[in-house]
């Protein structure tokens, strides 16, 4: 409970005053993200993996009620933090994790390429060749997002056909050329970028895995695990606002088909499944279930945030209103890899 209280101190202090600003203007609260980790939340110290599953998920589900944009940056973060929690690699393990943990690092993902690669939906952008106490890397990722200065991120290159590595790389690195990207519908204050890799050289304390194949298949459950508190979060904060709107017009909200009651029995549905699988000691082995409830709670997500703008009515078709805010969320969760169609074919 203290940890919860102190939470809301930090959205309170350091995120809700800069919601409009990160929508309008591309504001990046690495603040808000960094006072976090500072504060020792995101510690695995001496946690067992389902505890530390579980608290993420909550971090993530209360930041995206304040700011889905936000919340996704945390997923980039502790999607990166999980790559480092289960690597071989003594000096990520050890000396990386802990700045990550700890607020004084920032991360992002770079498998969204890759993890498409595995579905047999893309090619590998980046190729790696070995060198001298490591690997060089080139090749361009189109968008990797939660990047910046004290910035590192994991990526996965081909060494031939059949052979891959994955690295953390730090975004100070020679021959790394980021070039931000904005002007999307939302998510403009992610701090995503073009990365464009020209010979970086990844030694040997920055190798998360040799044995890639394998290694993905260990990180991608909690990967996709941490997805779903987006369209939690996002989903509740709408449910909220309907409450709000509730007397406007009138009172004539209550003629409209989707109400906050049911759209909330739904939420706390999907909820307890997603902690369920937070919590359970073989989430690799529950995969379809998860891939199941990841699809489940983007259709929430879009259900809750059209049902929110419809309550709001022409109040809510303003730039910066927050019922369009979370309209243009919801929508980048459906294309957010794996995206919509993608899990319309895995759970085939």
């Amino acid at each position: 409970m203290e940890t919860e209280t102190e939470l809301g101190r930090l959205i309170r202090k350091h995120l809700r005053p800069f919601v409009k600003r990160i929508d309008a203007e591309a504001y990046y609260p690495d603040s808000y993200l960094r006072e976090v980790g500072r504060s020792g939340r995101l510690s695995s110290q001496g946690k067992t993996e389902r505890e530390v599953r579980v608290s993420d998920v909550r971090l993530i589900e209360r930041t995206a009620e304040a700011c889905m944009t936000t919340g996704f940056n945390f997923w980039c973060h502790l999607a990166a933090a999980t790559y480092l929690r289960h690597t071989a690699n003594r000096y990520l393990r050890e000396t990386v994790l802990s700045q990550l943990e700890g607020g004084e690092l920032l991360g992002g993902t770079g498998l969204s390429n890759p993890l498409k690669f595995y579905a047999g939906l893309d090619t590998l952008y980046l190729q790696a060749e070995p060198a001298d106490g490591g690997y060089r890397i080139r090749g361009k990722l189109p968008m990797v997002s939660n990047l910046g200065e004290k910035h590192g991120f994991g990526v996965i290159a081909s060494l031939n056909e059949e052979e891959r590595i994955m690295a953390f790389v730090p975004c100070s690195a020679d021959g790394l050329t980021l070039r931000e990207r904005n002007g999307y519908l939302g998510l403009n204050g992610s701090a995503t970028y073009a990365c464009e890799f020209d010979g970086v050289f990844a030694p040997q304390e920055w190798i998360v895995a040799e044995r890639v194949d394998s290694f993905v298949e260990k990180i991608r459950p909690t990967f996709v695990l941490y997805q779903i508190p987006l369209g939690l979060g996002v989903g509740a904060a709408a449910i909220d606002s309907i409450h709000k709107a509730k007397d406007r017009q009138g009172g004539c909200n209550r003629y409209l088909p989707m109400q906050a009651e049911e759209l909330a029995a739904k939420l706390e549905s999907l909820r307890e499944r997603a902690y369920l699988l937070a919590g359970t000691d073989d989430l690799a082995g529950r995969w379809p279930e998860l891939l199941r409830l990841r699809l489940a709670v983007v259709y929430f997500a879009l259900e809750a945030v059209q049902a929110d703008m419809l309550h709001w009515g022409s109040a809510g078709y303003v730039r910066d209103s927050a019922p369009s805010r979370r309209l243009r969320e919801a929508y980048f969760l459906a294309s957010l890899t794996p995206t919509v169609r993608h899990l319309e074919k895995l759970t085939r």
